[in-house]
């Protein structure tokens, strides 16, 4: 395939150095990856590729740091601008409104991302990683035979958090949307500033790590294109039911280590907990006190989600 270098911001990344690519999907939208190679001095002492895949509003940049805490687990990483986010290519005129035609269309953007793997040859065992939207995403592509050892799911989006009084009305909304045409609007309580520069620190659902925190803002401040508003309309009802579809779906045979903070308050919880309580090669981390970034809350809570999950891909070669 081919493959055409892109923008990397290493500056607000703060991880090692990352290659950046473009990507074409088989629709014809461009995204981005990043590679981080393995560190080491000896490219065949990496233990395995990591695939990152981040939640909605994301970016490649957002996991330098975690692209750090692999390396020094002895992985390579490669993460993924999902279509309508990032640098990825922006899909309706308002470029801050979360959107996608079809949900099943971000499967396509792992297949472009897969084949930019091979090309890589990016070295075996591969696993993936998956935060929020990304394990939504996640689940489909191991349920559809991504070709990945084993899975870690962190806050998994396998329900989105909406109140009792909220959801008729939010239903209402979105079915006017789609028939009145203005499905591509934000949803209700959301606008074009991304979450971190509307919300100070402190009443954050994001994590309790203040600098990490910062480190986010700044990211975003500093290279505002890649900074993404609230979900559209339409977002929210396409997501609503792929993961209801989801739901549907028995657990694969793959094994899966997934964490959610207990504190958790931006997907559901109690999805979270039918699907592992039904996914026999699964278990369920709790992180006391965590939010929603588990991979990113404080240095000691992150030292030992690592120590987990080197131990779970030893476990799963």
């Amino acid at each position: 395939m081919a493959m055409q270098s892109a923008p990397f911001h290493q500056d607000v990344a703060d991880g090692p150095k990352a290659n950046a690519y473009w990507l074409q999907t088989s629709d014809d939208v461009r995204i981005r990856v990043a590679h981080w190679p393995f560190a080491g001095q000896v490219q065949d002492n990496s233990r395995g590729t990591v695939f990152m895949f981040p939640g909605r509003t994301e970016y490649v940049e957002k996991y330098g740091r975690t692209a750090a805490d692999f390396a020094a687990i002895g992985y390579e990483m490669l993460s993924i601008d999902w279509r309508g986010q990032g640098l990825a290519d922006r899909l309706i005129d308002n470029p801050r409104a979360g959107y996608v035609r079809d949900f099943s269309d971000y499967q396509k953007d792992i297949g472009a991302f897969l084949e930019a793997a091979v090309e890589l040859d990016l070295p075996k065992p591969w696993f993936v990683v998956a935060h929020s939207m990304g394990g939504c995403i996640g689940l489909r592509a191991v349920l559809e035979g991504l070709p990945v050892k084993a899975a870690v799911f962190s806050g998994p989006m396998w329900g989105i958090m909406m109140s009792a009084a909220v959801k008729p009305g939010a239903w209402a909304l979105m079915r006017l949307a789609s028939t009145f045409g203005f499905s591509e609007n934000f949803a209700p309580s959301t606008g074009a500033d991304t979450y971190v520069m509307q919300q100070e620190f402190d009443g954050n659902t994001l994590t309790n790590d203040a600098g990490m925190y910062n480190y986010m803002r700044s990211q975003v401040q500093t290279y505002p294109d890649l900074a993404l508003g609230g979900p559209s309309l339409h977002w929210l009802r396409e997501s609503i039911e792929e993961c209801a579809q989801l739901h549907a779906k028995p657990s694969p045979a793959l094994p899966c280590l997934t964490f959610m903070g207990s504190d958790e308050q931006i997907v559901t919880q109690r999805r979270v907990f039918e699907r592992m309580s039904r996914w026999d090669n699964g278990t369920l981390e709790i992180i006391p006190g965590g939010q929603h970034e588990v991979l990113m809350e404080s240095t000691e809570v992150r030292a030992k989600v690592f120590a987990q999950i080197n131990e779970f891909f030893d476990a799963h070669r």
